[in-house]
């Protein structure tokens, strides 16, 4: 008899449960990835864990990568009989996403994490601090749907800790900025209201930072050091090369992402307004509407700065991301054109070899 499991556990509710009504009446079930590994993945289901693929119809329809399972994502499935796996048919609805430009690509959207609830954004109080890129992180959180909490790990590597964390909190305002030393255990007890039953948090920043050894903290054993690889066609030692959700002893669920060596940002005007609301506050004072801050009468973005009540350092960035955003959107509408072209011209040639065929 298979041992059951409790979905909740998962991170499944109510919203999650209406959305699958209609796969349940036709006999689907439903699960959650937890890891990927090319194309096979794991999945969390109430009879323990499963392997599974997509089929070939959800492969054949995905725009790209966006509309594939992604660590996080809750999936409707089929069992495979006889074979003890699983295929996927379709993605529940995401209640929260992760996405940046791939890595080398100026267009195509990777999906890092799915359904998260809070995401720590991790950076080290050593060579790797730097609050312009805590901005970039934030702007990614902003638009994912999930709450932001910046974790400034390693705090027994410097003495004026305090510090740098009002510093960060000047640049992350509204979002709790902990500082913690991973390492030594000091300070980890603040994560864990964010991490009750059922309850996603994921763990981002740049590689060294120390998100596996908070995650390890967490889940209280070496798991990240230790754990093999469970996909059968995987070799070698689990290291963070992948992304994986684990379940916490109290409930919760943490995912640990790679390093990310290349941040590129998708368009996210939602997230750049949270991330710099002081400056779109300003911004929105200025007497023209489409004021380009650069000179114009009655720029109110120009009086702050030089009134020094914005940090300059910060609105430079605040520039440089728009720039990169519109640059973005414009790749964007060119790939989409592209795409509609390439998919009327498909259209095309079908409706031709069906009326061959009919001669």
């Amino acid at each position: 008899m298979e041992e059951r499991h409790n979905l909740e556990t998962y991170g499944w509710d109510e919203s999650f449960a209406a959305a699958f009504a209609p796969f349940e009446s036709e006999g689907f079930e439903a699960g959650r990835v937890f890891l990927q590994h090319n194309r096979a993945l794991l999945l969390y289901t109430a009879a323990g864990e499963l392997q599974a693929e997509t089929t070939g119809r959800l492969r054949f329809h995905a725009r790209g990568a966006e509309d594939l399972p992604a660590v996080g994502d809750w999936v409707a499935f089929r069992r495979v009989a006889g074979e003890g796996k699983a295929k996927i048919h379709e993605i529940l609805p995401r209640r929260s996403k992760f996405s940046r430009r791939a890595a080398g690509s100026e267009t195509l959207e990777q999906i890092v994490a799915a359904n998260v609830d809070t995401v720590f954004l991790v950076t080290g109080l050593d060579d790797d601090y730097n609050p312009r890129r805590v901005e970039r992180y934030l702007i990614m959180a902003w638009e994912s749907g999930a709450e932001p909490v910046v974790v400034l790990n390693k705090a027994d590597l410097l003495e004026e800790v305090e510090g740098r964390r009002l510093e960060i909190e000047r640049v992350a305002p509204g979002v709790p900025v902990l500082a913690l030393s991973a390492k030594r255990g000091v300070g980890v007890e603040q994560l864990l209201p964010y991490v009750g039953r059922g309850r996603t948090v994921a763990l981002m920043g740049s590689s060294g930072t120390g998100k596996s050894t908070i995650t390890n903290r967490l889940l209280g054993a070496e798991v990240q050091r230790t754990q093999e690889v469970r996909l059968s066609d995987a070799r070698g030692r689990h290291t963070t090369t992948h992304r994986e959700l684990f379940v916490l002893p109290g409930g919760g669920l943490v995912l640990d992402t790679p390093g990310m060596r290349e941040l590129q940002l998708l368009v996210s005007e939602k997230g750049l307004r949270e991330t710099f609301e002081e400056i779109e506050e300003v911004a929105a004072l200025c007497r023209f509407t489409d004021c380009r801050h650069e000179g114009e009468p009655g720029c109110a973005v120009r009086e702050a700065l030089d009134a020094g009540a914005l940090d300059p350092g910060r609105y430079q960035n605040y520039r440089k991301m728009q720039a990169e955003m519109r640059h973005a959107a414009t790749l964007v509408d060119q790939r989409k054109a592209q795409d509609e072209k390439a998919r009327v011209k498909r259209i095309h040639r079908d409706m031709k070899k069906i009326y061959k065929s009919r001669k």
